[in-house]
């Protein structure tokens, strides 16, 4: 696939959302200054803008075959984006906060296609093992009965299971239901609270 600088600054402002972005100081590159910029990262490209309403990046940086590492600088907070090579450019960012700091770097050290394709290997070992091993994993006791609506559900289990000796038919095994509680006894019909009147109750 071709990029040129037009598909770079409508993938870099497009509204799909942005796996991290803030403002970050970047070291120029022939300058010890640092200049505060717009970071936007997307996927294995970290776009850098003028600032936050700004639609166009100034720059790009393609997050494959780099490390990220903490350094010590001028400005707090900083870190340092590095390429394999004699030649390769160093990138020396610096953010706001520890927080802010901590997340770029995690961002960062994960938006590589090698960090991918290492965690999808890892995911077919497992997967492979589990599949040689046929165990299943494992579940989780139930201490409680289910909840429907709210109320809990004290005879869930399959209607196929077998049901227990001197069991009646249609009775699912499990624990007892609680019991029900008693209820209140009407009134006679034609009794003397039927024929007294609104005062006589009061009093």
């Amino acid at each position: 696939m071709k990029l040129n600088e037009r598909s770079l600054a409508f993938y870099a402002t497009c509204d799909a959302p942005a796996d991290n972005e803030g403002f970050l100081y970047k070291k120029g590159g022939r300058h010890a200054a640092y200049h505060r910029r717009w970071f936007v990262l997307r996927g294995n490209m970290l776009f850098y803008f003028e600032d936050a309403a700004s639609r166009e990046p100034v720059g790009v940086i393609i997050l494959e075959g780099c490390t990220v590492e903490l350094v010590e600088a001028a400005e707090e907070f900083a870190f340092a984006v590095r390429f394999a090579g004699a030649r390769a450019r160093t990138y020396v960012l610096a953010a706001e906060s520890q927080a802010a700091m901590e997340g770029w770097v995690k961002a960062l050290s994960r938006a590589s296609f090698d960090y991918l394709r290492l965690v999808v290997r890892e995911l077919e070992r497992q997967l492979e093992a589990v599949r040689s091993g046929g165990a299943a994993p494992p579940r989780r006791p139930r201490a409680l009965p289910p909840k429907e609506n709210g109320c809990a559900v004290w005879s869930a289990e399959p209607a196929a299971a077998a049901a227990p000796a001197g069991a009646t038919p249609g009775s699912r095994p499990g624990p007892e239901p609680p019991p029900l509680p008693p209820r209140r006894r009407a009134s006679a019909p034609n009794g003397p609270l039927d024929s007294a009147s609104f005062a006589q109750l009061h009093e």
